[in-house]
């Protein structure tokens, strides 16, 4: 490499050095709560981040529409679709969902139906297509003790996808893949393959243990694929700094190093856990051993909807085959 280049290289390494430390700042508090303000901030390419309702929804703007990766909650639909305007005039097109979660795809009908989908043979559907993996789909229409989901149908996904693999295009090729059972069964990866951005959904969550939800069909293994899976995606442009940023689904968007260091320390945890297990410890015990000890500063946490004792019990419940055939975890309370 020559001096001029690796002075080119070192001022373009410099200038996205400032602008994803910039976007850490921005998005560090990761599942921003109601009175927060909604932000919308350019990534990379034809891909933003929107912060403020709920998940963190990624927006791809084409030349004749928009491309969703989650609709946020319902209750700040309006605010949403105000900053989407701002960003483009273009119709939504496709809402991808990534989790069953309320704060997910809560904002799905308010969304679509500002949007409206080009069928090709059949003309044009007034609503954005919502899309996602099948899984996620039989998981909001399964009907619950009542004998109606618990999810209103307004808001499942009106296509799915089966298998591992759909692609679609918006002014660039988009590739989505499907982990069988990474956080929950019915998880998506995002891929935006022109302007090298991977959205991963609740698979990653920078400042906080992987929520790995059994009774969804969710496992620790299947989290550990679905990690290496998104590493494999993502490309550093130099010194692992820059090239392919990943949106997760609550906190700040990511390089590859720091994909892969989470990766390490989920495997890591599970292998210690794994060790345990084998020994014939009881989950109090394990709790005791501190698996998670010197990670516990960077993502654990002792309120909120995922504790470290959450992670713990869930990771322990998965290896140690003591979920159930209810998908209910050991979470410390006596129930196996």
């Amino acid at each position: 490499m020559s001096i001029g280049r690796s002075a080119r290289f070192g001022e373009r390494a410099a200038a996205r050095a400032i602008v994803f430390f910039a976007l850490m700042l921005w998005l560090a508090a990761g599942a921003p709560s109601r009175a927060q303000e909604i932000h919308v901030m350019h990534v990379q390419g034809r891909v933003y981040v929107l912060a403020g309702a709920g998940a963190n929804i990624t927006v791809q703007v084409g030349d004749k529409a928009i491309l969703l990766v989650d609709a946020g909650s319902a209750q700040r639909s309006d605010e949403v679709i105000a900053a989407i305007k701002a960003l483009s005039p273009k119709p939504i097109e496709f809402i991808v969902d990534t989790s069953a979660d309320e704060d997910h795809i809560g904002g799905n009908q308010n969304l679509a139906k500002t949007g409206h989908f080009v069928t090709g043979l059949a003309g044009e559907d007034t609503e954005a297509s919502v899309i996602s993996a099948e899984a996620l789909l039989d998981r909001v229409s399964a009907r619950s003790g009542g004998g109606n989901s618990a999810i209103p149908s307004d808001l499942w996904p009106s296509d799915t996808y089966d298998g591992d693999k759909w692609e679609l295009f918006n002014d660039e090729a988009v590739i989505l893949e499907h982990p069988h059972a990474a956080h929950t069964d019915g998880d998506s990866i995002v891929f935006f393959r022109r302007s090298d951005v991977v959205s991963t959904g609740d698979i990653f969550t920078p400042n906080l243990y992987p929520k790995i939800e059994l009774e969804k069909g969710g496992t620790i293994q299947g989290e550990i694929d679905a990690l290496n899976r998104i590493i494999g995606i993502m490309v550093p442009e130099g010194n692992e700094e820059g090239g392919t940023y990943a949106i997760p689904g609550h906190g700040r968007v990511c390089d590859r190093t720091e994909m892969a260091n989470y990766r390490d320390m989920v495997t890591i945890v599970r292998d210690r856990i794994e060790d345990l297990v084998k020994k014939g410890k009881t989950l109090e015990q394990v709790k005791a051993a501190r698996p998670t000890l010197d990670y516990d500063g960077t993502y654990g946490a002792d309120t909120g909807a995922w504790t470290t004792d959450d992670f713990i019990a869930a990771v322990y419940s998965d290896l140690s085959g003591q979920n159930g055939a209810d998908g209910k975890s050991a979470r410390g309370d006596g129930t196996r």
